[in-house]
């Protein structure tokens, strides 16, 4: 099943080499509300958000997860 994502710029903390906010990416599935974030803001910041929902969905669902307005 196709679901649309809702993806929304963030600042996370930053890891033990940062210690200031850091620009990120937090990515919530349009079924469940489910969210995942990761660094950076671009492409594939948000991409690697998709993956990681199919493998950590609450329901163990297999769904294809993309960014709204894809």
């Amino acid at each position: 099943m196709k679901v649309e994502c809702e993806v929304n710029p963030v600042e996370l903390k930053g890891d033990l080499d940062h210690r200031g906010p850091v620009k990120g990416v937090q990515v919530t599935c349009g079924r469940c509300s489910h969210t995942t974030e990761s660094f950076g803001q671009g492409e594939s910041s948000v991409k690697r958000c998709l993956a990681l929902l199919r493998e950590e969905c609450p329901r163990d669902e297999q769904n294809y997860y993309v960014a709204e307005d894809e």
